[in-house]
């Protein structure tokens, strides 16, 4: 089964970025699958170019570092079909469904100044999956919707226009899915939070920072260690990154301390024990920028000849000649 997913540069990367995608990426691609970084998606708020061009860059060494196999790790903006067949996505859809979108919720309705892709991206998004024939979208919670608009702008187009597209599945994180701010636990660590955010591990932060950051984590009121979202969240949300650097389950570990002291200690040297091998392997790929080109430009072109099949299927499809 082919999977595609990408990461937004829209910040530095940062633990749950890992848990939550890479390390599962690396893990289970079997050679045949679509990652990216979606830079595009990057410019749908005011940006600094030089900052994007060098955290795209950031991102897909990460990527490649995290075990995601060379040939598979491309730059969305390197592959004009993305944005050739969100045009065309954006023919299909409505003004409503896209109205309804958390980001432009959140982000851009009745603000001056919005930009018009923030309220257009979603096809974008679905461009993205639907170019690659994905029957998989492997994402965080946070983008279920956008992954079932995706499936139903699919729907419509192969019943309006002739079949042309795959269905895609969403496939949710088993573990991980949404690592918690270790300042304000019942908020996400967000990549696009300030660099010098005391809640947010980045994944190329020095060691002693991320053991700073993991024992200044808020935890709750109580000496109680258990997994309770409601009662003692800063709690669960170490317990719960505890378990996913050692693959254990958040509830029982809870029941082997005592103390808050002593599980930040554990919890922040089994995130170093995650971290540092990434790190290593980041430094490698980065010294050698000849070679980190070479592999980026394999990616691009495996996704520009396996894109274009499909695009010029819908092109044809919607009566066009491209």
């Amino acid at each position: 089964m082919v999977s595609v997913s990408g990461i937004t540069p829209s910040g530095r990367l940062t633990l749950g970025n890992h848990l939550g995608a890479l390390r599962r990426f690396g893990a289970d691609s079997a050679g045949d699958d679509f990652y990216f970084v979606a830079d595009l998606h990057a410019m749908t708020t005011k940006h600094d170019p030089r900052r994007l061009a060098r955290l795209t860059r950031e991102a897909a060494t990460l990527m490649l570092a995290a075990g995601l196999p060379p040939g598979s790790v491309f730059i969305q903006s390197a592959v004009p079909a993305h944005a050739q067949l969100a045009y065309l996505l954006e023919c299909t859809s409505y003004v409503g469904e896209l109205s309804r979108m958390i980001q432009y919720k959140e982000k851009g309705n009745g603000r001056p100044m919005t930009r018009a892709s923030l309220f257009t991206y979603p096809c974008l998004m679905a461009a993205d999956i639907l170019l690659y024939g994905a029957e998989k979208v492997p994402v965080g919670g946070d983008q279920d919707q956008h992954v079932e608009l995706a499936r139903d702008i699919a729907i419509r187009f192969n019943r309006e226009y002739g079949e042309t597209f795959v269905v895609p599945q969403l496939e949710k994180a088993k573990q991980a899915a949404r690592v918690r701010d270790l300042a304000t636990p019942t908020a996400k660590m967000d990549k696009s939070a300030p660099d010098d955010a005391i809640g947010t591990i980045r994944l190329l932060d020095p060691p002693d920072v991320i053991r700073r950051q993991v024992m200044r984590a808020v935890t709750d009121s109580g000496d109680e260690v258990r997994h309770d979202y409601e009662q003692k969240p800063g709690v669960t949300n170490l317990l719960e990154i505890l378990a996913a650097c050692t693959d254990g389950d958040a509830v029982e570990l809870a029941t082997a301390y005592s103390s808050y002291g002593q599980l930040k200690t554990d919890v922040a040297e089994a995130v170093l024990a995650v971290i540092e091998p990434l790190q290593k392997r980041y430094a490698d790929l980065a010294t050698d920028q000849a070679e980190l080109d070479s592999i980026l430009a394999a990616g691009r072109d495996r996704a520009i000849e396996a894109a274009q099949p499909r695009l010029r299927a819908a092109l044809h499809a919607m009566g066009l000649n491209g």
